[in-house]
């Protein structure tokens, strides 16, 4: 979609009472699908490894009901039609799907018609609004993949229009569900007093710098140090990024993006007990255990107010790449997206 059409859409979203600050009656869409017996996933966009790595769990011949009996029965491959990165996987990845039993459709509305249940896993975050929309309104939950969005402005837009059909949706990278990242999160060390993270952080020109994937090592700081940053300031090379955040009690949190080197996902967490090591990304399981749990009961793992705060700080540590490093308050940035939606 391009950026002319995209504010088209958008503004159509505003006419229709479904954008930022929304308020009023809803319709009611959601049945928790653990009274319904409807178990059948549908995946949008065969663009990423993820799609694969889903089905492999859910739909393997030894799967155990810790899953719930969900299983991906249709899938939408199309995703970007311009980052060839991704487009190129489409085809290899379309007939790997297909041999785990994966009914390939021509549409979302085709894909929406088959399943109860839905991965958003295009890798492109300009499209997820759009196709977000087409979910939403059928009542179905989704998971969305990371980023929500390619915007504050767009995920806003997705959790609002989420609100207003009452239809559950959730976002996460998996490093937010790593098992040391939870154990932090349940008091493993105390209070957290900082946070160092680290994760690749590939640059994709058409998406803001953290968005295409250092929202990893992001996300996981914020997991660890939870809401309420209220400034960032970066450090850009050609090599590295280092994104330093300043929470409202006067903790630091960073994030380290990598590009050259070695380069892997992990961390250190400073807190009142101990100095943890976060350890080595351990798989999917964790994030998909989620992920279903979240299909029974419509119930977030993640506050939605957490992930937009995740969006906020990629947004605002472009705006300091920008203007020479300096710290940007995330006030800012939040009130700039929503005035976005009236222009």
């Amino acid at each position: 979609m391009t950026r002319t059409s995209r504010r088209k859409f958008i503004k159509n979203l505003s006419a229709a009472g479904l954008a930022v600050g929304i308020a009023g009656n809803a319709p009611s869409s959601f049945s928790v699908l653990s009274s319904t017996g409807k178990k059948r996933v549908g995946i949008i966009g065969l663009d990423t490894s993820h799609s694969i790595e889903f089905t492999k769990l859910l739909n393997s011949p030894d799967v155990t009901m810790e899953y719930h009996g969900y299983k991906v029965v249709a899938a939408y491959p199309k995703g970007s039609s311009d980052i060839e990165s991704v487009v190129s996987r489409i085809p290899g990845y379309t007939e790997e799907i297909k041999k785990m039993g994966v009914e390939i459709v021509d549409s979302i509305a085709e894909l929406l018609q088959k399943t109860d249940a839905i991965f958003l896993e295009t890798n492109d975050g300009r499209l997820h609004l759009e196709q977000a929309m087409q979910v939403i309104k059928t009542g179905k939950p989704m998971f969305i993949d990371k980023p929500v969005a390619a915007s504050l402005h767009d995920t806003l837009a997705i959790y609002d229009a989420a609100g207003y059909y009452k239809v559950p949706v959730f976002s996460s990278s998996a490093l937010r569900c790593m098992e040391s990242v939870q154990n932090v999160v349940k008091g493993k060390i105390g209070k957290v007093t900082g946070a160092d993270t680290y994760s690749p952080a590939y640059i994709e020109k058409t998406h803001p710098d953290f968005f295409w994937y250092g929202i990893h090592g992001i996300e996981m700081l914020f997991a660890l140090m939870g809401s309420g940053c209220k400034s960032v300031t970066r450090i850009y090379t050609e090599d590295t990024d280092v994104a330093v955040g300043t929470w409202a009690d006067g903790h630091i949190g960073t994030f380290r993006g990598l590009r050259t080197g070695q380069k892997d996902f992990g961390g250190v967490v400073f807190g009142e007990k101990e100095i943890y090591s976060l350890g080595k990304f351990a798989g999917y399981k964790p994030l998909l255990l989620q992920i279903t749990d979240f299909f029974e009961t419509g119930q977030a793992p993640f506050s939605k107010e957490e992930t937009f705060e995740i969006i906020a700080f990629m947004e605002a540590a472009d705006e300091s790449k920008r203007n020479g490093g300096i710290a940007i308050n995330l006030e800012s940035v939040f009130l700039n997206a929503k005035q976005q939606k009236n222009n």
